[in-house]
């Protein structure tokens, strides 16, 4: 199969993640999850058919964002839920997460199809089970559904909303749950996939309209599909080792939008990232992937 890798911003974001397609303004948002820490913008905004850019800027770490139904955005920032209005810049919290726990910060997260946003924390050391998987609902209440989570990623549904994807980067393990779509509720935790035999892991995902769960494998650089029984079914090689996340998109949402980070810097006590002595050439850019001829699924918007 001919497929094509190019990179369509070379922005050398910090910590890139989180990418958004929007299919009712037909672009890409995405996060720069560090990058007030060096003075870059926070949240990124494309638009593929004329490379139009917009960034706004933010005073926290931001772990993963939620466009609203009705206009702005929901953000898993360091401490907690917030609001934002992209004309404005206007932040507002909704509720702060683990308070007592300053090495704990939210990170990835994404939107269900009843329009609730689900959010993971992340010991921001990279080597303690001390966080949580949390439901925020459209009324803005806040449920815990999982713990002891070392570093929350790639939270996706299968396409009939039976199944929830989540990972624990640290702990190497995928897991699959049963997802309750009427409650929002999990249950009946079983382990998916591993990264024990691979040379990155777990980092972002999404599944295609086939059911198949693709992963980022940050450090392995390369992205991971899996069938729906957890087996490898494919591996896309990609230019840079520090792959973050990725989603669909395009007009017919057969196109892949991968984030990548540029840090060689890093406040974790394992030592993962430690042989990285300078940034890998194009490390932070973002990348898009045609020519697969695989469908995604329409990320839906919080309904709050």
């Amino acid at each position: 199969m001919n497929y094509s890798i190019e990179c369509i911003a070379a922005d050398s974001n910090e910590l890139g993640e989180g990418p958004i397609w929007d299919v009712a303004e037909q672009a890409l948002y995405w996060v720069d999850g560090t990058g007030r820490r060096v003075g870059r913008p926070s949240i990124w905004r494309l638009d593929p058919r004329t490379g139009a850019k917009r960034s706004w800027s933010l005073d926290h770490d931001v772990g993963a964002m939620a466009l609203r139904a009705n206009g702005g955005a929901i953000l898993a920032l360091d401490d907690g839920f917030y609001t934002f209005d992209f004309e404005s810049e206007k932040l507002e919290l909704i509720t702060h997460i683990d308070a007592d726990e300053p090495r704990s910060r939210l990170n990835d997260g994404k939107v269900d199809r009843r329009g609730r946003f689900l959010a993971g924390g992340m010991d921001d050391k990279e080597e303690l089970g001390l966080c949580s998987l949390w439901r925020l609902d459209p009324d803005f209440s806040v449920t815990r559904l999982d713990q002891g989570i070392i570093c929350s990623n790639g939270p996706c549904w299968s396409p009939d909303d039976r199944t929830f994807y989540f990972a624990d980067t640290f702990q190497q393990q995928m897991w699959a749950y049963d997802y309750d779509l009427a409650t929002g509720s999990v249950s009946n935790r079983r382990d998916f996939a591993n990264t024990r035999d691979e040379k990155g892991f777990f980092d972002g995902s999404t599944v295609d309209a086939e059911g198949c769960v693709w992963n980022a494998l940050v450090i392995g650089g390369e992205l991971i599909r899996y069938t729906p029984d957890g087996e490898v079914e494919r591996r896309i090689g990609m230019p840079v080792r520090n792959l973050t996340s990725l989603c669909f998109g395009g007009p017919n949402l057969d196109e892949i939008y991968v984030t990548s980070m540029a840090r060689v810097r890093h406040p974790a006590a394992h030592e993962h990232f430690a042989k990285q002595v300078r940034p890998q050439f194009g490390a932070g850019c973002l990348f898009r992937i045609r020519g697969l001829g695989i469908k995604g699924v329409a990320e839906p918007r919080f309904a709050g």
